[in-house]
């Protein structure tokens, strides 16, 4: 019933989680499905590579955050 409901009105995507703070994965509230934003900003369907390219991106950008936590308290020490 759900599927019927996202080919008539569209998805209702929500986001499920922020990989950055550019990109985001987002779930259909009705049925389930996932995506995620592209380079460009435009919502893709999610596969299992974007999956993997997302994860990696997201272990990257929370060390890049952690180092300038880092940077940041010992500069205020000082």
């Amino acid at each position: 019933m759900s599927k019927i409901y996202c080919a008539l009105f569209g998805h209702d995507y929500v986001t499920s989680k922020q990989v950055t703070h550019h990109i985001k994965e987002y779930t259909c509230s009705h049925c389930g499905e996932q995506a995620t934003t592209n380079s460009r900003g435009r919502l893709e369907v999610m596969t299992p590579k974007l999956k993997e390219i997302n994860d990696a991106l997201a272990s990257v950008h929370a060390k890049k955050i952690a180092r300038n936590k880092g940077k940041i308290s010992l500069q205020t020490a000082s």
